[in-house]
């Protein structure tokens, strides 16, 4: 559906105003679409992307701070993320034996095998990414690269 009909306006003061609240609006319609399939595994956006995270670093821990500048929403408190899935027994943390004031965060077993059941969802399955061709998200990505400067 066009942005006009979803949002109920007909008029914009120009097409960058038009292209940017559709951008706004279309990152949220994707991020409600992706948290609900993550639902039933019972973990978050964030908690998936630091899970992926971890999972690329294994068997290698990664630190906080690693994680945080590797995350995709850079607003997301990452030690509180580490806490709930270590609650989750989905990752360990133990404080890293060359520098005490280090906490190495490591994916578990769990963590693993939850991830290869949550794999199908990798590359946006049901958030509407799959109704482009490959030329078109090559084509996009392009576009927000362009757009991040």
């Amino acid at each position: 559906m066009r942005i006009e009909e979803e949002i109920q306006q007909h008029t914009f003061k120009n097409l960058y105003q038009k292209a940017y609240i559709n951008l706004i609006y279309t990152s949220g319609w994707v991020q409600q679409e992706q948290n609900a399939h993550f639902k039933p595994f019972g973990v978050t956006l964030p908690q998936y992307n630091i899970l992926r995270i971890l999972r690329g670093q294994y068997p290698k821990p990664a630190t906080v701070s690693l994680l945080i500048e590797r995350m995709l929403d850079k607003t997301s408190n990452a030690s509180r993320i580490v806490d709930k899935l270590v609650a989750k027994e989905l990752v360990t943390r133990k404080q890293c034996p060359n520098d005490r004031r280090t906490v190495d965060v490591l994916i578990t077993e769990k963590g693993l095998h939850l991830l290869e059941e949550m794999d199908e969802l990798e590359g946006g399955k049901g958030t509407g990414i799959r109704n482009l061709t490959e030329k078109e998200a090559q084509e996009l990505s392009l576009l927000l690269d362009k757009v991040r400067g």
